[in-house]
């Protein structure tokens, strides 16, 4: 009998919760439009605690707003840590991505004060988060790569163009030797080559933002460094026979919806880059070029074009590039001020075309030159290149190539050059 009285209590009780649950849940329903509300109409205090408990839900736009209200104290003490947390819980949601200040509210605010709010760990995250919301994720390989390319958080350091080890790579003919007080054109005995047709490569590769959204078009300016090296390991004394480095300082702006849909164009990119070889006298080569580029995505497949404007520089002296003395001294003047190089362009051309296509968990893709005609005669290259994961690795790759052309290094640029090479890479690199 006592438990037949329990039980129906229990009942009663059910009963009479039961609305109330429901109602709770149809207040929780209205607290999650309230949340947007609350933000828009920058009541952050309680905006707060609604955002928080929607982020832990999984709430796409909820994430992306309790991160901006971390970054910038908002209803909340500044949390740099948390901020970057969540922004890195959203970078991997492209469709989604919460409206920025509109260039008027950034006008109002001081030049110094837009800079400062760049000074921190959390706009690196929103803005990898922003750039890559129109890419499309349609395979597992698209989705790992652009998490890769925004979550790092190595001093906010990001893989740039692909970083590789190559220890076998093939040429069909020897290097010829050139040294930095000796014009290559003096160069006849046959020591003046290195002496192995096999060498290895390696490639360093990085890139970091310096801004985000400074200017209120959702732009973001980086710094790159890449280091290519060619090492003639399997020689005697295994000199390091090449190396180039190239800083290189962009400006990336995102397109709008609209252009993306109709055209597939993602981003267009504006930059400086200085490419040298660190040698003085005949072995030295650099240029500096300004460059534009467009980057198209549909699908798996990728597209880059890049057209460059070569700077220009003062010329050497008479003679000099056919390694005669100068004459105005009656000697010979390896380290004499000038381009290293004027006529590269006949050889490099203006610009280059990058093709990259993802099929299952392969990357296939390359990289396309040609003069069109420069300097009398028709020259070009391709840098064919294929990668698969090593194993079940997430960043160590198996790495083929194949370069046909010239260009393939600074001091080789007049050369043509037709080599394979073989090894793993440790990132990949889509544009």
């Amino acid at each position: 009998m006592k438990y037949k009285k329990i039980a129906k209590c229990i009942k009663v009780i059910v009963c009479i919760t039961s609305p109330c649950l429901v109602m709770a849940n149809d207040l929780a329903i209205d607290d999650n439009v309230s949340s947007e509300k609350y933000f828009n109409e920058k009541q952050y205090d309680k905006a707060f605690p609604l955002l928080e408990n929607e982020a832990i839900k999984g709430i796409k736009p909820s994430i992306y707003r309790l991160a901006y209200l971390y970054q910038n104290g908002l209803g909340v003490k500044v949390d740099y840590q948390k901020s970057a947390f969540w922004f890195q819980q959203a970078a991997s949601e492209y469709s989604y991505t919460l409206v920025m200040d509109t260039k008027a509210e950034i006008a109002k605010k001081s030049f110094l004060e837009s800079l400062n709010a760049q000074m921190n760990p959390a706009t690196n995250k929103e803005g990898n988060a922003y750039i890559l919301r129109t890419m499309d994720t349609n395979t597992p390989e698209t989705s790992k790569l652009f998490d890769a390319i925004s979550g790092g958080d190595f001093f906010g350091l990001h893989p740039y163009e692909t970083n590789f080890l190559l220890p076998f790579g093939y040429s069909t003919h020897k290097y010829p030797y050139i040294a930095s007080d000796t014009p290559a054109n003096i160069n006849t005995s046959s020591d003046a080559y290195y002496e192995k047709n096999l060498e290895a490569e390696f490639q360093i590769s990085l890139t970091k933002m310096l801004t985000y959204n400074l200017f209120g078009w959702n732009e973001y300016i980086n710094f790159a460094y890449t280091q290519k090296v060619w090492w003639q390991i399997y020689g005697d004394s295994a000199p390091f026979r090449e190396t180039n480095y190239s800083p290189e300082i962009f400006i990336g702006v995102p397109t709008s919806g609209a252009i993306n849909a109709a055209t597939g164009l993602k981003l267009a990119k504006f930059g400086f880059i200085h490419e040298s070889n660190g040698q003085d006298g005949y072995r030295s080569r650099s240029w500096n070029r300004l460059y534009l580029t467009g980057t198209w995505q549909w699908d798996e497949l990728f597209l880059s074009t890049r057209a460059w404007y070569k700077m220009p520089e003062s010329k050497k002296y008479d003679g000099y590039y056919e390694g005669s003395v100068n004459p105005a001294t009656g000697e010979l003047e390896p380290n004499y001020p000038g381009d290293d190089n004027p006529d590269i362009q006949n050889y490099l051309g203006y610009g280059d075309i990058k093709v990259k296509y993802l099929y299952d968990r392969h990357e296939i893709g390359a990289l396309f030159r040609y003069n069109f005609g420069a300097g009398g005669l028709n020259r070009g290259a391709i840098d064919a290149h294929w990668s698969h994961p090593f194993l079940n690795s997430e960043n160590t790759f198996w790495y083929a190539k194949i370069f046909s052309g010239y260009g393939e290094s600074l001091i080789d640029y007049d050369r043509s050059v037709t080599k394979a090479v073989f090894g793993f890479s440790f990132s990949r690199d889509l544009f």
